[in-house]
């Protein structure tokens, strides 16, 4: 299943590493994202390796990891859907991720209660997912 991955879902499976980073190596998932996500986690960082207890080596490893299992989309390659993506999208921060969700036909996984309420990208979020997948 081809996901476009939000960074409060890394974010989430960074501080809790439970079910959430299960699901993200998980194989029957096919996790994309925006290139800027990884440059968001790092802007992140220090709050994150506070708030998750890792070290920073075994942080920059969670992220080495996190590298390899996301394919990195460059901005060019959905660029022609962030005019949709900004008219659709409840959350102006949410935008490139839309437009890679509108790219490629996939759904978006975040945990954003708000990104629900529109009706032309389906967003799971880690619960819904979890729910999804025990069913197929």
């Amino acid at each position: 299943m081809l996901l476009v991955v939000d960074a409060n879902v890394l974010f989430s499976a960074l501080i809790a590493r439970g079910k959430t980073c299960d699901l993200m190596f998980s194989e029957r998932l096919q996790l994309i994202a925006p290139e800027f996500l990884f440059i968001e986690l790092e802007g992140h960082k220090d709050e994150l390796i506070e708030k998750s207890s890792l070290s920073e080596d075994d942080f920059d490893e969670f992220v080495n990891s996190l590298n390899v299992i996301i394919a990195v989309i460059p901005r060019q390659d959905f660029e022609r859907f962030l005019q949709d993506a900004n008219r659709i999208c409840p959350d102006p921060d949410e935008t490139e991720y839309f437009a890679l969700a509108l790219r490629f036909d996939a759904a978006l996984w975040s945990n954003d209660k708000r990104l629900k309420g529109q009706p032309e990208v389906k967003v799971f979020s880690t619960a819904d997912l979890i729910s999804f997948l025990s069913e197929i």
